[in-house]
């Protein structure tokens, strides 16, 4: 049964963040450590007590279709009323809006142990969150008065409508129309995997839609964004008449059975009532704050998911009784935690989803700065920092956490391959994390495109400067813990990511599509590097901390997994950072034909 990692989220937020400063900025000034503590463990509490064991029934049953609508899996909508009347949808609301105001850095924890505990279900309100970021933001005043308050509160939830058959990932190619009449827009149209497009949980769905008014230009200048709920209102604001949308199926997918994945038809009755958010022809920019906001959090499940493979494989390790242990004085048959290679698997595990867990928060956090630092030039920073840092903790913490999943499953053995361990099924519903609000590529064009493109690297290459920096400020502590060599090796992947970022500002011009050949291994050795220096701060702090607190098992955790990923993930670096400076030429130039 899954267990929400406590220990380590209260670290990362006070020890490796110092996230307890924000009490000293006026947006924040409610918050403190002790309130953080509060609100994880009442989140662990109803992720373990509620979300983990409706988990194994929500992937057996799945979501249903049927002509009526989608019915959720039996409990799923009780346990979505309890989330809503525990106040949890509230949490990062702000407190003029009736919210409780937590930082980012709060929230993505809170977020890691619910998709740790029951992803398919949290699912649904991570939706809804973006949907109400983007009315705050663009929305008229009219409706943001007329749909806010019950979104906000969790009566009511959100989509996200993009994608059609015909056009994918390539939104200038979408085909649903938006025709004015009166106050409104007539749209029609059919939307494909759209996450909760229908259920039955809540009295209204609010779908945020992309789509083209007629005459608009061509491409993605042409697009607008529309509300269209699934519900008409009455004048007294509650839901009434039925819009003309209809949930014609759901897909029958690998995973995530539980959440429904929908096809939505638009106008076949004449038109679904739908109302313009913010300018017209400006819709992918509104919709970006919703996909952005989604990208963080996406990155969040993969490491939520690949906590609860480490869990599922740790108790299998240590309950498993199989062999004789390598180098044991006899031949007594031990569980599988005392073979050497499934030592190394554990560790491989608990030290990526520290470090992935590490680099998350460290961009929660730098949001939190981007929005509440006193200085203009601070916010400012934080937030190109911020926004450096999304597509990676995206796009590393998904495909890493799916590896990581995939090593738990190959741990168990046979075992693993058999429904009844449980691991299955998270390797089935991490899987689609590097899929869906952006594959893994089109996180790695982002971070080479326009995050390194708009400045010229500059808010990678001054991060780079700090990391390594504060690395050299620490080098007397890092020789005193026994830590020189692994700071030192730290201190060279940076100077390798570095490298290669060069590499690539200099082809950007001159070679784009070699350049971008390489984006995918860019954005892996990102990953890595950073959160090694992540890593190697920790150890430097849990070092520390075992000279004042003594021998607890928790900081020697933190040093022998510290020490087992500058020993054995790191080093990857050294050959990414090889596959980016060689060029992508040999890939840029091949023949699509001989593929």
């Amino acid at each position: 049964m899954y267990r929400a990692p406590l220990d380590d989220l209260r670290f990362v937020m006070e020890h490796l963040l110092d996230a307890g400063q924000l009490a000293q900025l006026p947006r924040y000034g409610e918050f403190s450590m002790e309130l953080a503590a509060a609100v994880l463990e009442e989140a662990g509490n109803f992720a373990s007590g509620v979300l983990a064991p409706l988990n194994r029934k929500g992937d057996e049953i799945g979501a249903t279709w049927t002509a009526e609508g989608v019915k959720a899996v039996p409990g799923f909508g009780a346990a979505y009323q309890q989330y809503v009347e525990a106040g949890w949808p509230l949490l990062g609301i702000d407190a003029e809006l009736g919210g409780q105001g937590a930082p980012h850095a709060l929230i993505s924890a809170v977020e890691e142990i619910w998709y740790g505990g029951n992803m398919a279900l949290m699912l649904c309100p991570m939706l809804t969150r973006g949907a109400i970021e983007a009315l705050l933001l663009v929305g008229s005043e009219q409706l943001q008065k007329t749909y806010l308050p019950r979104m906000i509160s969790g009566h009511w939830t959100g989509t996200m409508v993009l994608t059609e058959a015909q056009a994918g990932s390539d939104l200038a190619a979408i085909r649903t129309r938006a025709v004015a009449s009166g106050d409104h827009f007539l749209l029609s149209g059919q939307k494909i995997f759209i996450s909760y497009g229908d259920h039955d949980m809540t009295e209204n769905i609010v779908h945020l839609v992309l789509a083209r008014i007629e005459g608009a230009p061509a491409g993605v200048k042409g697009l607008s964004l529309f509300l269209v709920p699934k519900y008409l209102l009455n004048a007294d604001g509650t839901p009434g008449k039925r819009n003309d949308v209809q949930c014609v199926s759901i897909e029958h997918k690998l995973g995530i059975h539980a959440s429904p994945t929908c096809v939505l038809a638009f106008g076949s009755e004449g038109g679904a009532s739908a109302y313009l958010v913010g300018e017209a022809n400006r819709g992918l920019e509104c919709m970006f704050i919703m996909m952005n906001a989604a990208r963080l959090s996406v990155g969040v499940q993969g490491i939520g998911l690949a906590e609860c493979a480490l869990q599922q494989a740790s108790a299998w390790a240590h309950s498993r009784v199989q062999g004789r242990a390598v180098g044991a004085p006899d031949a007594t048959p031990r569980t599988i935690n005392f073979h050497p290679d499934v030592r190394r698997m554990l560790l491989t595990m608990r030290a990526g989803v520290e470090a992935m867990r590490a680099l998350a928060l460290y961009a929660a956090f730098h949001l939190d700065l981007a929005r509440a630092a006193k200085a203009p030039e601070a916010r400012s920073a934080a937030l190109l920092r911020a926004e450096l840092l999304v597509p990676i903790v995206k796009g590393f913490s998904t495909e890493y956490g799916t590896e990581l999943v995939s090593m738990g499953l190959q741990l168990h053995g046979g075992m693993g391959y058999i429904e009844e361990t449980g691991i299955a099924q998270t390797l089935r519903d991490v899987r689609i994390t590097t899929i869906y609000e952006g594959t893994t590529a089109i996180q790695a064009n982002d971070l080479l495109g326009r995050k390194l493109g708009r400045d010229g690297g500059a808010a990678m290459l001054s991060l780079l400067k700090d990391a390594d920096a504060e690395l050299q400020g620490l080098a007397g502590k890092a020789a005193g813990a026994g830590l020189a060599a692994a700071l030192e090796g730290t201190r060279e992947a940076l100077n390798e990511l570095r490298n290669a970022t060069e590499a690539l500002l200099k082809w950007l011009p001159s070679a784009p599509a070699a350049a971008f050949a390489g984006s995918v291994p860019y954005l892996r050795l990102c990953g890595i590097v950073l959160g090694g220096w992540l890593m190697m701060r920790a150890a430097l702090i849990a070092s520390e901390q075992l000279k004042k607190e003594g021998e607890k098992p928790y900081w020697r955790s933190k040093l022998q997994t510290a020490g087992h990923y500058a020993a054995q993930t790191l080093p990857q670096a050294l050959a990414l950072s090889r596959i980016v400076r060689s060029g992508g030429a040999g890939v840029a130039d091949a023949d699509p034909e001989l593929l």
